[in-house]
């Protein structure tokens, strides 16, 4: 069946009288006597009516309601999903070149490392000493020597403002301690200046890792709600008994009826929803329906009931005993009680979640003997012709 607010034309908050004044004005223009040459007159017209009557009923306009809700949520949890599916592959690929990135950075430092050693240990069999700006400006070009800031001025300067002192030493000393203080001198100059290398190299592998956001940890994502529901009796709701609900994939869910429970009321189980690789396990929401009562029919709070009474017992009045939803009730019909008259007890409805209680409802519906009775007929005809006293 299609949307019947949809076919008669009105909003989901439409009231009654609204409904059935789109009802009758549609009824009235695709009625097929006045469209006898239509032949989809007649299913529009009966497609109409199916409308209406859904929509008339509390009942069945509540469950369509619910059955509504429940589809759209199913879509926007499908289409949630599809949504953070492509954002943990977004950011798996993103971990992914910014590993790559790294590891890149980390063998440009090891190589320049290399080659500074070697450099320098070239510099020093030749005597002549590469400055060190010149070099990172040779290896890395002019941004590597600009990103490595104050070191060019404390590192390399102090490195070279030692060598004239060192080589002036070895010169003093004799050929075979002087050829060894000159190793060792050049592989200290040479890990400074390897130093001096690596730190441009450190600042731009941690602007990689700030801008990627490896260095934080964030919290898993959400999986969306799980969404179930589970038929309730009345009876169920004022003991406020403890249920299960099946959530599929051979599990289950227990949960006990609070105060304020009623139809359409929603039960969200904390960490008992959907379970995917990575993500925060999602909550199961339960959405309460309340099975149809032979006794009672429920209004918010309320239960209301219908007594009978006979046309004798509707004028003059009487006691009655009905079944309440706790044990029997006693009740008193007045005088003159018509079939509009209701009698409210109070307490007798279902618990809300500020402590108290709805009421039940009584509706009086006046009923006629099983078989005619002809002096009630003769009454009633002189009440109709006027002929009595």
């Amino acid at each position: 069946m299609r949307d019947p607010y949809k076919i008669l034309g009105v909003k989901r908050d439409a009231g009654q009288d609204e409904i059935k004044a789109a009802w009758r004005h549609m009824a009235k223009a695709v009625h097929p006597d006045h469209n006898q040459g239509d032949p989809t007159a007649s299913a529009r017209f009966a497609e109409i009516g199916r409308a209406y009557e859904t929509l008339k009923d509390p009942k069945k306009r509540s469950l369509f309601d619910n059955a509504a809700r429940m589809a759209e949520a199913k879509a926007n949890e499908n289409t949630i999903m599809q949504q953070r599916q492509a954002a943990r592959e977004a950011a798996m690929r993103a971990k992914a070149a910014q590993a790559n990135a790294e590891r890149v950075m980390e063998e440009l430092a090891r190589a320049a490392a290399q080659k500074a050693a070697a450099d320098a240990a070239n510099q020093q069999k030749t005597g002549a000493a590469e400055p060190a700006e010149e070099m990172i400006e040779r290896i890395f070009g002019t941004q590597a020597r600009a990103a490595a800031g104050g070191g060019r001025d404390q590192g390399f300067s102090a490195g070279a403002a030692r060598r004239p002192e060192t080589e002036a030493a070895i010169a003093d000393k004799q050929p075979e301690a002087g050829k060894a203080e000159a190793e060792q001198q050049a592989a200290e100059d040479a890990a400074a200046q390897a130093s001096a290398i690596m730190q441009p190299l450190s600042l731009l592998t941690s602007l990689v890792r700030r801008f990627t956001g490896s260095g934080t940890q964030q919290a898993p994502e959400k999986v969306p709600d799980q969404f179930a529901t589970k038929t309730v009796s009345i009876d169920d709701l004022i003991k406020g008994s403890w249920l299960t609900v099946d959530l599929g994939e051979g599990r289950e869910a227990g949960f006990a009826l609070a105060a304020g429970t009623t139809e359409g009321h929603q039960v969200r189980l904390k960490g008992q929803g959907h379970k995917l690789t990575g993500m925060q396990r999602g909550d199961a929401v339960i959405n309460i329906h309340i099975a149809p009562d032979e006794r009672f029919t429920v209004s918010g709070f309320d239960l209301h009931t219908v007594l009978p009474v006979t046309i004798e017992n509707a004028v003059l009045g009487t006691d009655a005993r009905i079944e309440g939803p706790r044990g029997p009730i006693n009740v008193t019909v007045p005088a003159w009680s018509g079939s509009d008259r209701t009698i409210r007890i109070s307490g007798q409805g279902l618990a809300n979640a500020d402590g108290g209680k709805g009421d039940l409802v009584v509706e009086l519906r006046i009923m006629l003997w099983e078989k005619p009775d002809d002096k009630v007929t003769d009454l009633m005809r002189s009440m109709k012709n006027g002929l009595f006293l």
